[in-house]
Formats: structure tokens, sequence, C-alpha cells
């Protein structure tokens, strides 16, 4: 866990691969989308764009229809033909040659089309052959220039997983070489991790240092950007593998089961790959690739939105506050947030200059003497809590998620991590100003461990549920939730 719970030292090599410059990610998922669209409307503007220079005016209605069919029809070829993957566009002939072949086929489909439905007087032969070769090579271009992007950022290790394997000795060995034979452009072995201390788990497999022990693989996952978690031990290990589980479920990382050590044999459906190394699902990552793309949108829009349609109000709570007492409009106060980073979070401030708790060591209470009357006021209607769109702005907070804790937040004089097991997985995905919990009634104090259970239980549903849907839910009823359950909130 973090130093300031109690976390010790880890190892030399942990350390220096922590202090390591990264290069920021590129996710494969929007790259492959992204190249899709973009391919698909060079494509369809090359199509049009031959339509207006040569064919006469007057037709777009036969034109514009056909040449999107072909454009669709062009996109489910190639990615039958499995051109859309970040290994293919690596390659030059083999992504070349699929694509050329993909496109001709689309050709063929669409003449023969022309053909069969008499509609030979209606397009151009020009055109359509036209549209064909220079196609072709728009195609092949497009896809040499590709190869240099991806190639520029594999080399640069924007699209490999950073990648730590749980396990050690021979059975590792044999997953190291798999994974370097099959997915070496994909992932960066960065170490070992095993509870073992014989000589089943040596210093260094393959060349792959030992790092320390599962419980030091939360710590460096915390400090380090860590993509993926691959488990070198066997099904029959029931024991070890659930061990395993209950301590790295908290990190926002996907956990995959390497299948090289079962002896049984599932159908091919029943896996995943990690290059050509079958591995089964054991936990994914809760938001990512394009739903981290549709996150921002949203929390961004939101925000915005937010702030231009309630500037009124913050205006008119920035000046009863600065009225009543002195002292600064906001209060910022360190917090958790994404997989237990530090936030400092902006609030307005409620309380009495000379009484603040920058910590939060001791609950708001019903007639807490130090909130002001404005204070009151502010944090029973959450008003107090609306400078935290600047937050999302910034990226340290979305819209929704689980409310960041005070650091020093207690429920029955327990820290809220000593109080619930796992409460850490709280923090797998982004904090939110409002949440699953707060529009159940669960905000305000949380002076018991079943509040904070209660709490924590439904961020963790929110977590395993999420869609933008779920998000948009939230948003919409988190001002009907303050006028109904709002009797916690002092």
């Amino acid at each position: 866990m973090l130093a300031d719970n109690g976390a010790h030292p880890l190892s030399a090599e942990a350390e220096a691969i922590i202090a390591a410059p990264v290069e920021s990610m590129v996710p494969g998922a929007v790259v492959v989308g992204v190249t899709q669209v973009v391919e698909a409307v060079l494509l369809a503007t090359l199509g049009y764009g031959i339509y207006e220079f040569y064919v006469a005016p007057g037709q777009p209605a036969f034109y514009i229809p056909v040449i999107l069919a072909a454009c669709l029809l062009a996109n489910v070829l190639f990615n039958a033909a499995r051109t859309h993957r970040i290994t293919a566009y690596r390659t030059v002939f083999n992504q070349t040659s699929r694509v050329l072949a993909g496109w001709t086929l689309v050709m063929v489909v669409l003449a023969v089309g022309i053909f069969f439905f008499k509609a030979s007087d209606m397009f151009s032969r020009v055109w359509l052959a036209s549209w064909f070769v220079g196609g072709a090579v728009l195609l092949v271009v497009y896809r040499l220039v590709l190869r240099v992007l991806v190639m520029r950022w594999t080399l640069q290790g924007r699209l490999r997983r950073r990648t730590a394997i749980v396990g050690g000795g021979s059975d590792a060995e044999t997953l190291i070489d798999q994974v370097r034979s099959g997915a070496s452009n994909d992932i960066t072995l960065l170490g070992l991790f095993d509870d073992r201390i014989d000589i089943r788990s040596p210093e260094s497999v393959s060349g792959v240092p030992k790092l320390g022990k599962v419980a030091d693989l939360i710590e460096f996952a915390r400090r380090t950007p860590v993509d993926l978690v691959i488990v070198s031990m066997p099904l029959s290990a029931e024991k070890r593998v659930l061990d395993m589980l209950t301590q790295l479920w908290v990190l926002p990382v996907d956990i995959r089961l390497s299948a090289h050590m079962s002896k049984l044999k599932f159908t091919h459906k029943a896996y995943s790959y990690v290059g050509d190394v079958a591995v089964f699902d054991m936990a994914d990552r809760p938001i990512s690739d394009w739903n981290l793309v549709f996150k921002w949108v949203f929390d961004k829009t939101v925000a915005l939105t937010a702030l231009i349609l309630l500037s009124p109000i913050m205006l008119g709570a920035a000046i009863a506050i600065k009225l009543e007492s002195k002292g600064p409009v906001f209060f910022r106060q360190k917090r958790h947030g994404f997989n237990n980073e530090l936030v400092s979070i902006f609030k307005f401030r409620s309380m009495r200059t000379d009484m603040s708790d920058s910590e939060a060591a001791t609950l708001v209470t019903k007639g807490d003497p130090r909130v002001t009357r404005v204070g009151r006021f502010i944090r029973r209607t959450s008003i107090d809590e609306l400078p935290q769109l600047f937050n999302v702005l910034t990226g340290d907070l979305s819209i929704v998620g689980p409310r960041p804790h005070a650091l020093q937040a207690k429920a029955d004089n327990k820290l809220y991590y000593e109080a619930v097991e796992g409460y850490f997985a709280r923090h797998r995905v982004k904090p939110g100003m409002t949440g699953w919990a707060q529009i159940n009634g669960w905000r305000g104090e949380t002076d018991t461990i079943d509040k904070i259970m209660q709490r924590v239980n439904h961020d963790l549903y929110y977590i395993e549920h999420w869609s933008i849907l779920f998000d948009l839910y939230i948003v919409l009823m988190t001002p009907v939730s303050m006028v109904a359950k709002n009797e916690n909130a002092y």
C-alpha cells in the first residue's frame, strides 16, 4: 500500500523501474478504431471526389449510397481478413496484400451488383475504374504511413502493455519464453512477484528479475504504470490463486491466469490471448480503451455546462462566505484519487478558519460548532462541492464515481481502509463529485462501520456496472436525491 499506510520499502530493482521515465500509452483499441474511421472517410472522399470531377452533376442520389455501402463492405472485409490489428499494422506485405484483396472483392461485388440490377447506364465505368485504382493506391500509401507510426510507437513503448508476472521458477520461465516469442512487440516485462523464497523461486528467471512478493506488487503498481498482470500458477493451486486475487483485485489492471500450466483443454473460445499465449480472464480494468474516451468527453461536457449554469450560485456562495467570516473562500484538501494517488480537491470553505480540519480527523456532526451558518446551508445543499468542477476539468476527478474520502476519515474510530476489507478497490476508477452511493442516501456522516461499508458496496457496484448511461442516470438523479435524501448531510 501507500507509504503513509505503512508500506515497506521495495527492492532496489523495483525502485529503479519506478524511477525510469515512462512514455504515455496509446490504447490499442483506440488506434484500431480511429484507423478504421479515417480509412473509410478517405475512401469515401476519394469516391465522391472522382464523381464530382468527372461525372455529370445531378446524380448524387445514385452515387452517394453506393459509395457509403462500398466503404462499409470494405471495412467488414478488412476486419474479416484481420487487417485491423496492431500486429497487422506492423507488417508490410501481409496487410497490404490482404487489404488489396479485400478492396478488389468490393469492386467485384459492386460491378456485379450494377450488372444484375441493370444499372450500368446510371454509373460511369471510368468512375468505377478510377475509384478502384485510386483506392488501391490510397490504401497502400495509408497503410505504409500507418506502419511507420505504429512502429515508432512500438519502439517508444507506447503500444506495449507494461506487464508483471506473479509466480516463479520453471513455470514462469516457460511463460516468459512464450511471451517473448509471440508477444514481444506488445508486452514489456517489468519483473516477477512471488511469495516463495526457496529454490523454486530464484532471484531472476530468463533475465527477468524478481521484484518482491505479491503484496509488493500493489505498492509497485501504485507508483508506476502496470497494465497487465499474468499469473503463472496452475488451476489446481486454487488456494494460492484465490489468495493472490484477494490481494490484487484492488488494482486497476487486467489480471490473466496463464493456461500453459493447465492439463485441462478447453475450447478456443474459452481463452483470450496475450500474443500467442492462451490465458484465462480473471479481472479486467473497469474503464479502458474507448470507454475512457467516452467518459472523458462526458466529464468535460458536463463540467463546462455545469460551470456556466451554476456560476451565479457559486458567485453568491463565495460572497456569502466572505461576508460572514474571515478567511479564504476556497478550501483545499488532500484525498485519495485514482489508484490511491493523492489529489487536492477544492471546496467552498464551510468551517471557521481557526477551527478547520484539513485532514478530516474529526467527522462533522449535526450542530457542529466548527461549521458557520453559511457553511451549514452549502453543506446541506452540496453547494460546497461545486468548486470540484474545476477538479473535473483538470482531470483529478470525474463527474460520477466513488466520492473521494479525506485521508484521516474514520468510522467507529477506525480509518476507513482499516474498517472495510478491500476498501481500496473503490479507487480502481477515478473518484467523482457524485456517485451511486450518494443518490441512494449514503452521503454525509459515516460514524459507523455499517455506513462506510454501505458506501463502499455501492461504489463497487457502480464500478462493476459502469456505463455512460449509468453515469447519466446518476447525474440526473443527483438533484432529486439531494432534496429527498439529505438527512445525513450536516
